[in-house]
């Protein structure tokens, strides 16, 4: 299973192993202290004639949450599997854990949940957790593993007989049967329930408390927020944003501003106009200009608050090219 494309990646030790860390200067596999535990410079990899990175560069240091997020065909999926060396790259480099994610010594501190994965279907549950723990010195206790993951009453159910969720859930607990000091989730909660994908937050939380380093993908931009302390947007192949959640969203120059008034005038900059009785919420890539707008305009007006984008319309203005060409050309002119 470890390894294998049909299967989940986990391979590795915890965090907070007991086992071996390396001799001194090192943090484990070899990797020295300060040292990142992602670094990938100039990636780019192709299929055929299709570009799905095109110089990629990132660093990620030990102990952080990364949420990577971008649209369908952004590269997001591609990326994870060089960085759990199941693929190579076509130009650029990338190390992990201190090597080439391609070596059993790396890989053995890695644990990977793609997006799709296959079960033998006649194994229990029990059976697939042994099987994947005999790999490992150290690994997590099969039940305090199930029942984290909400599988303490399947361990004797052939995989074959589980539902969706919970098989999604069994293959979430894999990852982290060898306490991985890297964790690469690919859409980890698609297909769970809401209790389910709340469970796997905390397990992901707990495991980031003690030390553990992620990068996840999700579809859920509330996810993200709630999980994520920084912030990588793919597009096309590219980078195109980077920084923690308040930067992702003042990247893009855009502010809310929400005014209680019983008419607004036509305003400058507004990309999303929206009421409820009197109270207006606008989108507007220049919140000072609107707000002289409306006063020089002398219209009555109340309880005015500006504030931030939220990361979903600051993913939606950087992954758009529309609305790219738009922010493009307004700071364009800005500078001149």
């Amino acid at each position: 299973m470890p390894g294998s494309s049909e299967a989940p990646v986990v391979v590795g030790r915890g965090p907070g192993s007991t086992g071996s860390t390396g001799s001194s200067g090192s943090a484990g596999n070899g990797v020295p202290v300060g040292a990142p535990v992602v670094r990938a410079e100039h990636l780019g990899r192709r299929y055929g004639d299709v570009v799905a990175l095109d110089g990629v560069s990132i660093e990620i240091p030990a102990g952080q949450l990364v949420g990577l997020l971008g649209p369908n065909g952004a590269g997001k999926t591609t990326l994870l599997q060089l960085l759990a060396g199941l693929r190579r790259p076509t130009s650029g480099s990338v190390e992990v854990l201190g090597g080439d994610p391609r070596r059993p010594s790396v890989r053995s501190g890695l644990g990977v949940t793609p997006q799709d994965t296959g079960l033998p279907a006649t194994l229990r549950v029990s059976e697939v957790i042994e099987f994947v723990a005999s790999h490992f010195t150290d690994p997590e206790p099969t039940g305090e593993l199930l029942e984290r993951f909400g599988l303490g009453g399947l361990t004797g159910r052939q995989t074959g007989g589980l539902s969706g969720g919970q098989r999604r859930r069994l293959v979430l607990a894999l990852a982290f049967v060898g306490r991985p000091r890297l964790v690469l989730l690919d859409e980890p909660t698609t297909g769970l329930d809401v209790e389910s994908r709340l469970s796997l937050w905390q397990a992901v939380r707990d495991y980031h408390a003690e030390g553990g380093t992620v990068l996840l993908t999700s579809h859920y931009l509330e996810e993200i927020e709630a999980l994520a302390e920084r912030v990588v947007v793919l597009g096309t192949g590219h980078v195109l944003a980077d920084g923690s959640l308040d930067e992702v969203r003042s990247r893009v120059g855009l502010r809310r501003v929400r005014v209680t008034a019983e008419r607004l005038p036509e305003l400058p900059g507004v990309r999303r106009t929206s009421r409820e009785d009197d109270r207006y919420e606008l989108l507007t890539s220049d919140a000072d200009a609107l707000v002289r707008a409306l006063v020089l305009d002398g219209a009555p007006f109340a309880d005015l608050e500006i504030t931030n984008a939220s990361l979903e319309e600051a993913f939606l203005s950087l992954t758009d090219p529309a609305a790219r060409a738009v922010d493009d050309g307004r700071e364009g002119g800005e500078s001149r």
